[in-house]
Parts: C-alpha cells; sequence; structure tokens
C-alpha cells in the first residue's frame, strides 16, 4: 500500500487542524474539571485529547474509507479497538496529544502522532509539533523528511553512527517505575554519557531520527506511541528492536524496545538494558 501524495498532505492537514482548533487554544488554558485521570494518576487525559482525536478521526475515514482508526482515548473506552491492528487490512493509529501531562503542566513538550497500517506493517507515519507547527513523516522505502510551515522541507540523512557507549545519549522511560525500581534504572544507564525522561514519545523519536540524541528504551510498547517513529527511525538508517532481537511491530503488546541511531549501538544499549526491569 503506498499512499498518495494527496493523500498525504490531506492526513497532515487533518493533524494541524486539529492542533490549531482543539489543542494550541487550551494549552495552558485548561481548567480543573477538563483534566480527568485514566489508569492512574499519572496517566491523564483531558478535553483537548478527546476533541482532537475525534476531529481527526473523521478527517481520517473521509481520506482513507474504510480503514479502522484507532484513537488511544477510545482504546482506554474500549480495549478491543486494538485488536484491528491484527484483523483489518488497514488501520490508522493516532495520538492526539502524545504528553500529556507535560501539556497539562503547561510544558511545551507534546505532540500528535499518526500512523497508518497495513497488513500489521506501518506504512506512513507523522511526528507533529503543534506549538511550533512543524512535522517530520515518512512512507516506507521513501526516506524521512522535516517540513517547516513555510514550506521548507529537508530530508533526514544517516545519523551519527558512533556505538560507543560512553558517548551515547538518550530518552529512557524512568517516570513509569517505582521508586526504588527507577533508581535501578537509571543506574543500568551509568556507562551512557547521559540519560533523560521527556515523558513524550513524539518528541524522543523526533530527537533520535534528527541526531540530537543517539538511543531510546521504552517502558511499554503502546503502538501509537511507537509505530510511526520506529517507521521514521528505520528510514534513516537506525536501527530497532523489542528485548534486543524482536523486530518491532505494531501488534507486539508486550517488551521494553531499543532504538538507535546504528544497529552497533543499538545492540549494545539493548544487552546494557536486557538485565533491567
Amino acid at each position: 500500500m503506498r499512499l498518495s501524495a494527496h493523500d498525504i498532505d490531506d492526513l497532515i492537514d487533518v493533524v494541524r487542524n486539529a492542533a490549531a482548533s482543539e489543542i494550541m487554544p487550551r494549552f495552558r488554558n485548561l481548567s480543573v474539571s477538563d483534566v480527568e485521570t485514566k489508569s492512574g494518576p499519572a496517566d491523564l487525559v483531558t478535553v483537548a485529547d478527546r476533541a482532537a482525536e475525534e476531529m481527526i478521526r473523521r478527517g481520517v475515514e473521509k481520506i482513507l474509507p474504510g480503514a479502522a482508526v484507532i484513537g488511544e482515548e477510545a482504546v482506554a473506552e474500549d480495549a478491543r479497538l486494538l485488536d484491528a491492528i491484527c484483523t483489518c487490512e488497514t488501520c490508522v493509529i493516532v495520538d492526539p496529544i502524545d504528553g500529556t501531562g507535560n501539556y497539562v503542566a503547561g510544558l511545551a513538550v507534546f505532540g500528535t502522532i499518526l500512523a497508518v497500517v497495513h497488513n500489521g506493517q506501518t506504512m506512513f507515519g507523522i511526528l507533529y509539533d503543534p506549538v511550533l507547527d512543524d512535522w517530520m513523516f515518512a512512507q516506507r522505502g521513501d526516506g524521512a523528511w522535516f517540513r517547516r510551515p513555510d514550506g521548507t522541507v529537508t530530508r533526514l540523512g544517516s545519523c551519527d553512527k558512533s556505538s560507543a557507549l560512553n558517548q551515547a545519549r538518550g530518552y529512557v522511560t524512568l517516570d513509569d517505575y517505582d521508586s526504588s525500581t527507577r533508581e535501578i534504572v537509571r543506574r543500568g544507564f551509568d556507562p551512557v554519557m547521559n540519560i533523560r525522561d521527556i515523558r513524550c514519545s513524539c518528541h524522543e523519536y523526533r530527537g533520535l531520527v534528527s541526531g540530537r540524541v543517539d538511543f531510546l528504551r521504552s517502558y511499554a510498547l503502546k503502538p501509537w506511541d511507537h509505530a510511526a517513529g520506529v517507521l521514521l527511525v528505520e528510514e534513516v538508517g537506525g536501527w530497532a528492536a523489542v528485548d534486543g532481537e524482536h523486530p518491532y511491530s505494531p501488534s507486539l503488546r508486550h517488551g521494553r524496545l531499543v532504538a538507535a541511531t546504528s544497529e552497533p549501538l543499538g545492540r549494545r544499549i539493548a544487552e546494557l538494558a536486557a538485565p533491567l526491569p
């Protein structure tokens, strides 16, 4: 399956319009009643998440009729919707606000992620920054690209291929662990130069494919966090695997994903992380 240039432009327009009408007007303008919790106190959802997801869903259904739309917030209400990744020929996976905790806190580190999956494989992905109105996108086999709102398009090229752990910088999910386990994970990455947790997969992948960091290690395999990002990593010549050995698929539900600018570095990070929780 290949999307036409027209379909790609329309999908990007849907994402941008949802951000302009539902996400950005509410940024730093939420009331207490606009924010709720889902699975726990750190798992937040806002009226902006739900409104943006609904707007994107309606737009996608017009652009790709027949495709199943799998939104993070819809899955929170009915987990059975995830089965469409395996049972439907084409599905579109949407995270309307990735980094909702940052969004609620007024931190400008959040994004919108959209991935088109066909027969279980990601074919197209967008990593969109609503604050700066710019985006990274890729169609399988066509490379990865960065587009600014003025229309300037830059191809994202291969990143530094260094595999030295003591020079590596990366994102490691820490806050999802309890305090004692978090310290075990943090200390496990002592051999690398620097790690941080920005709690936003959209910007983690953007940082990785642009070469600002060298690796990331996830806590969970939620498809809206990784389907688009892994595609972009692959399209710039990077490497990704689950538990150090399994190729990533949006249908996978369990395991820790490592992605890196190169396979040698990725495998070294996976070996380092293997004994960790």
